[in-house]
């Protein structure tokens, strides 16, 4: 086994980019991370998840061009971050494109609860179009040209748990705070087809599918932890990433219950059907269909003539429950820049902030001789 680190700029130095073997230093922090198999173009995913709190810890859900981080690639990259720090309430969302010169566009959303006291359904929409962001049926963001015409590729999913050494970004690290864990309930992708979502799987993480994901067990440079394969664990029906101090991996704890939804419920985008036959089909927003059993509130043109729970709207018509209220307008923040470090770096600057230096390097070894680095972020 190797484990992968990817150096990149400190204090805007140009980066350089390491494959290290497992004769380095263990880090005394484990982390955890969740790597799709499968890549995929376009289309809805939604999670159901509760986050970690503390400062320097960020609980994620994204996408990744695997090999983004070779010499020569095209990068391509959806984030959805939270900061542990101020009570978990404040996330980020990222596009991140190019090749050498990789141009950031990011902004910061603050909640008015925590997002670590409770599950939120997180929704990122990617189409040719569009990338949007929401929480609970609320879009908070949405980017049109630009960035999103360079997304071309098939992009895999992954969920990590990690603690940044980028204090000015993260925070300092409050390892009193440790062990801290991030639950997801649910994942379910939908297909984008011919302008329509359409709900092609669901996980309810009764079971951790081998065949869909695997478990990280790499780290890279500006990482405090290693991501080690015990702290991904499945529990009572949720995913659990755990965040520890090195020899006390694992999580044996009780699974907060997820108070929002039962598992297998959620909000779908407006015009989203679903065709899956399996319990837990998510809730179609306005003019939505689905042929799924599980229970949500029907939107505006939908209703459920099943014995689920789910409550129509109004002129509804469904064949189980339907649901998931219009996206509100949300705030977009955040401006474009380029990072001009000649290693793998990406440059982030925020509406009004002064400009500084991001950078990321991605890992993933889907076989015995593949080597691919996750990403790395520095705040300088």
């Amino acid at each position: 086994m190797f484990t992968r680190f990817h150096v990149g700029p400190m204090l805007a130095a140009a980066s350089v980019a390491l494959a290290v073997s497992s004769t380095a230093a263990a880090k005394p922090f484990k982390g955890g991370e969740l790597y799709s198999s499968q890549s995929y173009l376009h289309g809805r995913m939604e999670v159901r998840m509760r986050m970690a709190r503390g400062s320097g810890i960020l609980s994620t859900f994204f996408t990744y061009k695997n090999g983004s981080e070779e010499s020569g690639a095209f990068w391509e990259e959806i984030d959805i971050e939270v900061f542990g720090k101020e009570n978990a309430r404040v996330w980020q969302t990222n596009i991140i494109t190019g090749s050498g010169t990789r141009q950031t566009d990011e902004a910061e959303h603050t909640e008015s609860v925590s997002l670590a006291d409770g599950y939120h359904t997180y929704a990122l929409e990617w189409t040719p179009d569009y990338v949007a962001w929401s929480i609970d049926g609320r879009e908070v963001r949405r980017i049109t040209g630009g960035q999103v015409a360079s997304l071309r590729n098939p992009q895999s999913l992954r969920f990590n748990l990690w603690s940044s050494d980028a204090v000015e970004w993260v925070g300092p690290f409050e390892e009193s705070a440790l062990p801290q864990h991030q639950y997801v309930n649910w994942i379910k992708y939908y297909r984008y087809n011919n302008g329509a979502f359409e709900l092609d799987w669901q996980d309810d993480f009764d079971s951790l599918d081998t065949g869909r994901w695997g478990k990280a067990d790499w780290t890279f440079d500006g990482n405090r932890v290693d991501f080690d394969p015990q702290n991904v664990t499945v529990k009572d029906g949720t995913l659990v990433l755990s965040l520890t101090r090195e020899g006390q991996t694992g999580f044996t704890g009780a699974v907060p219950r997820d108070e929002g939804t039962e598992p297998g419920t959620g909000a779908g985008g407006a015009g989203a059907t679903t065709s899956s036959s399996s319990s837990g089909g998510g809730a179609g927003g306005e003019g939505a269909a689905t042929t799924s059993s599980g229970g949500g509130a029907g939107g505006d043109g939908a209703a459920t003539t099943s014995s689920g729970s789910g409550a129509g709207g109004e002129g509804a018509a469904t064949t189980s429950s339907g649901g998931g209220g219009a996206p509100s307008d949300g705030g977009v923040g955040g401006g474009a820049t380029t990072d001009e470090a000649s290693g793998d770096g990406c440059g982030c600057v925020a509406a009004g902030a002064s400009t500084t230096t991001s950078s990321w390097a991605a890992a993933l070894a889907l076989g015995l001789s593949a080597l691919a680095m996750r990403r790395r972020r520095t705040r300088g």
